[in-house]
């Protein structure tokens, strides 16, 4: 990866410009049975229609906080890389109530109607699929982000040293998530190419970092699944396999 990388968004930059073809992050739901798999291009592609539905859309600025509440998810790997895209602080399972918007699941809807900004909800369904009816007093993002563009340039260039990511009461800026990201990648044994399968949730640093930051930043994939104590060994072990995985962070 380029070492002069210094956010999130430019690790994804480096990463779509290396080999656009290669998968970025392969999801796995063990409740549902879902599995998705995304191309570097392909969730490229996502990131950039939902940072031009936040900085159009939504009318997000650089320092503007948005409290995520969402699970390990494809789509919150999306939303990460959308806000450090924007430059919008990704304060993930934050107080709505403290954050100028909320991006939601459907699980955290009631605790998300305290923001007094914008509410987006995700239905989390396969497949990226929308609600049968949007939730009262939200927009639903399956609605409203296929329409959106498929580049985005923000209009005001990200300053790495502001603050990018909050989580379990440690907030960093776009420099120091990539150096903890080289870091943690170092630490794992990732490198171009690795597939590092991760089942921790996304509500710590080290969640976040398997889950999608340390993998991004080695040139690397992740193997993210959602439920995975729902998954018997004997399948644990034929995901690996059937996923080339070099590495696990259970």
């Amino acid at each position: 990866m380029n070492a002069s990388d210094r956010t999130p968004a430019d690790l994804l930059r480096s990463a779509l410009a290396a080999d656009p073809a290669r998968p970025l992050v392969t999801f796995y739901d063990d409740a549902t049975g879902e599995r998705v798999e995304l191309s570097v291009a392909t969730f490229a592609n996502w990131v950039a229609k939902t940072a031009n539905l936040l900085q159009d859309g939504l009318s997000a600025e650089p320092g503007d906080r948005l409290a995520l509440l969402l699970p390990a998810h494809w789509q919150t790997a999306v939303w990460l890389l959308a806000c450090s895209s924007v430059g919008v602080v990704a304060d993930v399972g934050g107080d709505p109530a403290g954050a100028d918007l909320v991006v939601s699941g459907p699980d955290g809807l009631a605790a998300a109607r305290a923001c007094s900004g914008e509410r987006i909800a995700l239905a989390l369904r396969p497949l990226g699929g929308r609600f049968p009816q949007a939730p009262e007093g939200f927009a639903d993002y399956a609605v409203e982000v296929p329409s959106q563009g498929d580049r985005f340039v923000p209009y005001v260039p990200v300053d790495p040293d502001a603050p990018a990511l909050a989580v379990a009461g440690t907030e960093l800026t776009g420099t120091q998530l990539v150096e903890r990201a080289r870091a943690d990648a170092a630490e794992l044994g990732l490198t171009a190419g690795s597939r590092l399968l991760s089942g921790r949730p996304y509500d710590t640093w080290d969640g976040l970092s398997a889950g999608l930051y340390a993998p991004l930043a080695a040139g690397g994939s992740v193997v993210l699944c959602r439920n995975l104590d729902q998954l018997s060994p004997e399948g644990l072990t034929k995901r690996i396999d059937s996923e080339r995985v070099t590495g696990t962070a259970a």
